[in-house]
């Protein structure tokens, strides 16, 4: 668990600071109108860290699939700092999607946490490795003003110091991973190479697994959409880059703080209800910064704050996928949904410029919190089943098969 922290909280760290900054150099370099594509980029390379992570955990196990993702994310971090240096936006970009998989795999590496612990406990196991996002929260954006001054110091483009601050905590993530013990059952030989197509939908027809998915997706575009273009925002206001550092922080204190009361939460109230709170508070959030978009030390703190929550409640609530999931094909659903969930937002990246072009932050607002909602017609249907996939005769059938 120590290991498991201690990487997930570098590798926050560097990806929100890396993130926070690269909006900025897309957009001075390209126009408002493209800035999106540099969320997009970390957020394609999520997608990939988290199906890989999923896929190499069933059959390495889970310390083994953690090293090969942060390795990536270390070469990432290079090539990032040479095109934040100078060497071109192609760089940046590259750089910024082999960062994502090392960030994709931080955030499956929640799943390996609640492995680890009883069915009574999961979410609170869970919602611990949630929490070392707070090390990011209050430091990842706070990075940017002094990096910035540092790299100014040697010659460097300000914005490129954060990025060179990026480098040097994913090596420690990669470093303190290797010290991590053996995890995870050895392969089985003789259980499939890959998930059928029939498995797959049989699957997604388990309540649990169809409603953790929707809210997980609801949650992540309606996240995703504002806060890629809330620096953006700050930015156009004439605000300082301490200002948006400091916006981002209550934003990610939102995010990551308070999951170990999320994760008690979810273990006394089920995962239903945790979610269902975080679909409210991300609805509010919307609201609130849509209608005052410009209060950079009332409005767009507490809204960012609140979104950052709401995402956290639906995200430690989908421990209800480590309760309902066989353990043979456990790390690959988990993976396959939350790579299924970044690259939807990859979609929302690359809009949020467009609506942020053509109808400012409220209309960003706005698009969140329609998103936020999209998870409402599974909540309602959904019950606590305790129903393991062996009971459902389509997945018994093909795992005879």
């Amino acid at each position: 668990m120590t290991s498991l922290f201690v990487g997930v909280a570098m590798m926050n760290t560097a990806t929100v600071a890396v993130t926070t900054v690269s909006t900025l150099i897309v957009a001075d370099s390209a126009g408002a109108r493209l800035s999106g594509f540099a969320n997009a980029a970390g957020v394609l390379g999520s997608a990939i860290g988290a199906l890989g992570l999923g896929a190499v955990t069933a059959r390495r196990g889970g310390s083994f699939a953690l090293t090969v993702v942060y390795s990536s994310a270390v070469a990432g971090a290079v090539a990032a700092f040479a095109g934040a240096a100078g060497a071109g936006l192609v760089a940046l970009l590259v750089g910024l999607v082999l960062i994502g998989v090392g960030n994709g795999g931080a955030q499956v590496s929640r799943y390996l946490a609640a492995d680890m612990y009883p069915e009574d406990r999961k979410a609170s196991a869970l919602s611990i490795i949630v929490w070392a996002g707070t090390v990011g929260a209050l430091t990842g954006p706070n990075l940017v003003a002094p990096a910035g001054r540092l790299a100014e110091a040697m010659r460097l483009p300000a914005l490129s110091g954060t990025v060179f601050a990026a480098v040097v905590l994913v090596i420690v993530a990669l470093t303190i991973t290797r010290v991590l013990p053996p995890s995870g059952e050895p392969p089985r030989v003789n259980r499939p190479s890959a998930l059928s197509l029939s498995r797959v939908r049989a699957l997604v027809r388990l309540p649990a697994v169809a409603t953790a998915l929707c809210a997980m997706l609801g949650a992540h575009l309606s996240m995703v959409t504002v806060m890629t273009m809330t620096p953006l925002q700050l930015h156009d206001q004439h605000h300082g880059l301490n200002v948006v550092g400091m916006v981002l922080s209550a934003h990610m204190i939102g995010m990551f703080a308070l999951a170990p009361l999320s994760g008690r939460l979810s273990d006394l109230w089920g995962g239903r209800w945790t979610v269902s709170a975080g679909v409210v508070l991300l609805v509010a959030a919307a609201l609130i910064v849509g209608i005052a978009p410009t209060g950079h030390t009332t409005t767009l703190p507490a809204g960012l704050f609140l979104l950052g929550y709401g995402w956290n409640l639906v995200f430690v609530g989908s421990s209800m996928l480590s309760g309902q999931l066989d353990p043979v094909e456990r790390s690959e659903v988990q993976g396959g949904v939350d790579a299924i969930v970044f690259t939807a937002s990859i979609v929302a990246s690359l809009a949020a410029g467009a609506l942020f072009a053509g109808g400012g932050f409220a209309g960003v607002a706005v698009a969140g919190g329609l998103m936020a909602l999209v998870p409402i017609p599974w909540l309602l249907a959904y019950r606590q089943s305790r129903s393991k996939p062996e009971r459902h005769p389509e997945l018994a059938a093909d795992r005879r098969g």
